[in-house]
């Protein structure tokens, strides 16, 4: 797969120099218990990444729960970890894989194209009784050249123009559990429903047990998608949607967009229409 690294070549790469380890552990529920799950226990050689401290910037008026980090500010983090141009990094979590996705998504987004998730996550590394450790790891300083990618997320205004002028060349696909697209419940946001026009493909569908389905099974639940258009995937807050852009890109699609601000962010605007 050329987004997923299995756990066996990660157990065989864990001394390499040219290798490194991303821990994305979190909980939306208990926002600390990522980081501490990581002080307890780790892959050697990991670095920990909070999705609310290092892969977001602070919630605002808009930009939606999880708006993209500065960027002044999220670079030297990747530095002081010790990634630059010529590392290849891997990003895990507990096994949900949106949030390692979200990591590899913005590595992506800065240029950085040799970044990989853990399939299965530290989940999977524990059952199978692979090597852990609660030392923290320090790099030497690096130097990361990034160049953004802008093809690759998709802005507010970009979706409020497809959902206006209802564009047929760009689909809208809405990463998040059926229940949430209908507005039957809505746990988080203040209001219900989803963009219009949005179609519903859930991003936990693209996994089994904590692992992402192979090419075909993923070519299987995007066969009614046109290649030749593009896809802006959203969810919540810009982070389950990430698994659904890794799993189209691993079926083939080459014009995928992540809308970061998602469903959080289109309800901050009082005049955008919701169905």
């Amino acid at each position: 797969m050329k987004y997923i690294k299995d756990q066996e070549w990660v157990l065989k790469s864990l001394n390499e120099n040219h290798v490194r380890i991303i821990d994305c552990r979190f909980s939306l529920a208990e926002p600390e218990k990522g980081k501490q799950e990581y002080l307890q226990d780790h892959i050697p050689g990991a670095v920990f990444f909070d999705l609310e401290k290092d892969l977001s910037s602070p919630k605002q008026t808009y930009g939606g729960r999880h708006p993209m980090p500065v960027l002044e500010e999220f670079i030297p983090k990747l530095e002081n970890a010790g990634i630059e141009e010529n590392k290849l990094v891997v990003a895990y979590d507990n096994g949900e894989g949106a949030y390692a996705a979200r990591f590899s998504w913005m590595l992506q987004y800065l240029g950085h194209e040799n970044v990989y998730v853990l399939d299965g996550g530290y989940k999977a590394w524990v059952e199978a009784s692979y090597p852990v450790t609660k030392e923290i790891p320090v790099f030497g300083k690096t130097e990361f050249h990034f160049r953004v990618q802008p093809e690759l997320l998709a802005t507010t205004e970009e979706v409020r123009e497809v959902v206006e002028k209802q564009l047929t060349n760009k689909i809208l696909i809405d990463s998040r559990e059926e229940k949430r697209f209908l507005g039957i419940e809505e746990p988080i946001d203040k209001k219900a429903g989803h963009i219009p026009g949005a179609i519903n493909m859930p991003w936990m569908e693209g996994l089994s047990d904590s692992h992402y389905k192979p090419v075909e099974k993923q070519n299987q639940r995007f066969e009614n998608l046109d290649h030749s258009k593009e896809i802006i995937v959203y969810c919540g807050s810009g982070v389950t949607a990430a698994p659904n852009y890794l799993a189209l890109r691993e079926a083939g699609f080459e014009k995928v967009k992540l809308y970061v601000g998602s469903f959080s962010d289109w309800i901050s605007y009082e005049d955008n229409k919701i169905e």
